[in-house]
């Protein structure tokens, strides 16, 4: 699941990044938060690809993956819903980490039904995609924090292709979903990184949401991955 990106009109004083040092301190904060979300991430995916006695204790014990689902789903709903949770240190970091934990265990459970090859292929194409989606967010001058309204469309129809996915199962119909959502995801990430840069666009996130601006680039990221996936192991 994933919480749709708060944004503020960025001409609103409240949420305007009225100097460079303050934006610039809350991109690297924010980023700090991913680099460590992701290497967690990474960790237990590579935990689960490597480590034949932790994928055999996971398989025997399926209950772990609906308590990890219940866990990521509570902490989702509560960051995404209460700002007080998501602004107040420690707890904004509690819940993040614990959030973290799961998401990378169901990801790791995921992992290890692919061959290690496919996985680190797309761990490979998916960092070298979310590097360049970056790098255009910060140089292309097309604001695409007026695009909020047309992604929640998009992901209305990536569900309901999803459904139809899972009646219609079929290998076409599959990577057709998975390159669509993987388009979705990426415009997502372009989306979420100009609302954490501010400045001239339109819209912005709050210096304040600093956990709120690196839960929805890990979201980003790790939906990228899982459809990259997908596409990878259905061919």
């Amino acid at each position: 699941m994933y919480p749709s990106s708060y944004g503020e009109d960025a001409n609103d004083g409240a949420f305007d990044f009225t100097e460079k040092s303050i934006r610039r301190g809350f991109i690297r904060k924010v980023y700090a938060i991913l680099m460590c979300q992701l290497l967690v991430t990474l960790g237990v995916i590579a935990l689960f690809l490597f480590h034949e006695p932790t994928k055999i204790f996971v398989r025997n014990n399926t209950y772990l993956f609906w308590v990890a689902f219940i866990i990521l789903f509570v902490c989702l709903i509560a960051m995404a819903c209460c700002p007080d949770v998501r602004r107040q240190t420690p707890m904004n970091f509690i819940f993040l980490f614990i959030f973290t934990c799961a998401q990378s265990f169901l990801l790791g459970v995921t992992s290890s039904v692919y061959d290690v090859s496919e996985v680190m292929m797309a761990i490979g194409i998916t960092a070298a995609v979310c590097l360049g989606l970056t790098l255009f967010a910060f140089q292309t001058k097309f604001d695409f924090t007026v695009m909020g309204g047309a992604l929640v469309a998009f992901t209305m129809v990536l569900l309901v292709f999803g459904i139809l996915a899972i009646i219609f199962r079929n290998n076409i119909v599959n990577i057709v979903y998975a390159a669509l959502g993987a388009f979705i995801f990426s415009l997502y990430l372009v989306y979420d990184t100009q609302l954490m840069m501010g400045g001239k666009h339109k819209y912005s996130i709050s210096p304040e949401e600093y956990i709120f601006a690196a839960l929805n680039l890990y979201l980003d990221i790790v939906n990228i991955f899982l459809f990259i996936l997908t596409i990878i192991g259905n061919r």
